[in-house]
C-alpha cells in the first residue's frame, strides 16, 4: 500500500502503549484505536499497511463461567478481517495467547505444533479467533499469529484477576495479602516488556509474513519461585494465602520460541529476576 501508517487495535493497553512508543521512536504513522473508538475501525483501517490486533475485552478468570463474554472478541476480530477482505496488502498481526490456547501440554516447551487443548472459555475464544484468521491466510492474505505468554514490566496497569508479576509486586508494596490458586507449582513462562516490544516491531517489518509464532522466553517458573523473586526485588516479606485450584488454570506451560527467534534473529534479552526488579523501581515509591 502506498500508506505505510501501522493501526493498534486495542492499542491503549499495556502491550499497546509501550509499542506505540516504539514506532513512534522509528518515526512510524501510528493509529491507536481502544475499546470506545472501535466504531471509527472502518474508517481508520483504509489507511493502514499494518494491523496490529491486540483488544481483548476478558481474561480466563472474567469469563469463567460466562462464555458469552467472549463473543464479542470473536465479533471484533470477524469485523476486521472482514474489512481486510477488501484490501488484501494489510497486514495483520495477532495476539493470542500462548498461555491458554495449549491447555496442559503433553511435553514442555510447547511449540506451535502441539495440540490446542484450552481449558477455558478465554482459550477457546482466542483459539476461535485463530481458526478464523487461520481461513483468511488460506486465502492468500498475510496473517501474522502471535501466542504471547505472560507479559509484565514498567506501565502495567493493576487489574483484578490477571497479571500475576504486576499483582503480586502491588501486595509487596501495599504490605497486603496475596491469593494464590492452588499449591503454587502452577509453571509460567515470563516475558519482559522490552521484549515483546522488539518482536513486534521486527514483525512489523515484515509485511509479508504470515506464520504463528509463540511469545516467551523457553524458561518457566512456578508461582511460589515467583514469590520469592518479588521478595528478592522489593526487599519486602510477601504474605500468601493458598485457596484451592481452579479447573481453568493451567498447571505448567512454557513456550518454545525458536521458531520466532529463527525468523526475526531475535532473543529474549531481560531475564526474570532483572526484570522484576526494572518493575519494582517503577512502581515503588520514590
Amino acid at each position: 500500500m502506498s500508506n505505510d501508517r501501522v493501526l493498534l487495535l486495542g492499542g491503549t493497553g499495556f502491550i499497546g502503549t509501550a509499542l506505540a512508543a516504539r514506532l513512534a521512536h522509528e518515526r512510524k504513522k501510528v493509529e491507536v484505536l481502544g475499546h470506545r473508538d472501535v466504531a471509527r475501525l472502518e474508517e481508520v483501517l483504509p489507511g493502514c499497511s499494518t494491523v496490529v490486533h491486540l483488544a481483548c475485552a476478558t481474561t480466563p478468570g472474567s469469563s469463567a463461567g460466562r462464555p458469552e463474554l467472549e463473543q464479542g472478541n470473536v465479533a471484533l476480530t470477524e469485523q476486521v478481517l472482514a474489512l481486510l477482505s477488501r484490501q488484501p496488502q494489510t497486514h495483520l498481526i495477532f495476539f493470542s495467547s500462548g498461555g491458554t490456547v495449549y491447555g496442559n501440554p503433553a511435553q514442555l516447551p510447547v511449540t506451535e505444533d502441539s495440540p490446542a487443548a484450552p481449558l477455558s472459555h478465554h482459550g477457546i475464544g482466542k483459539l476461535s479467533q485463530e481458526a478464523s484468521c487461520e481461513a483468511a491466510r488460506a486465502q492468500g492474505h498475510a496473517i501474522t499469529i502471535i501466542r504471547p505468554s505472560n507479559a509484565y514490566g514498567p506501565g502495567q496497569g493493576l487489574k483484578s484477576g490477571f497479571g500475576l508479576v504486576r499483582t503480586m509486586l502491588e501486595h509487596a508494596r501495599a504490605g497486603t495479602t496475596l491469593e494464590i490458586w492452588g499449591d503454587g507449582e502452577n509453571v509460567r513462562d515470563f516475558i519482559f516488556i522490552d521484549d515483546v516490544v522488539e518482536a513486534c516491531a521486527r514483525l512489523v517489518d515484515l509485511p509479508q509474513d504470515s506464520a504463528t509464532y509463540n511469545l516467551g522466553t523457553g524458561i518457566g517458573f512456578s508461582i511460589n519461585q515467583v514469590m520469592q523473586l518479588v521478595e528478592a526485588a522489593s526487599g519486602r516479606q510477601l504474605r500468601a494465602i493458598y485457596r484451592p485450584a481452579r479447573g481453568i488454570d493451567v498447571r505448567g506451560v512454557v513456550l518454545d520460541i525458536s521458531r520466532l527467534c529463527a525468523r526475526l534473529g531475535w532473543q529474549p534479552q531481560v531475564g526474570l529476576a532483572e526484570g522484576l526488579a526494572r518493575t519494582w523501581q517503577w512502581l515503588s515509591p520514590r
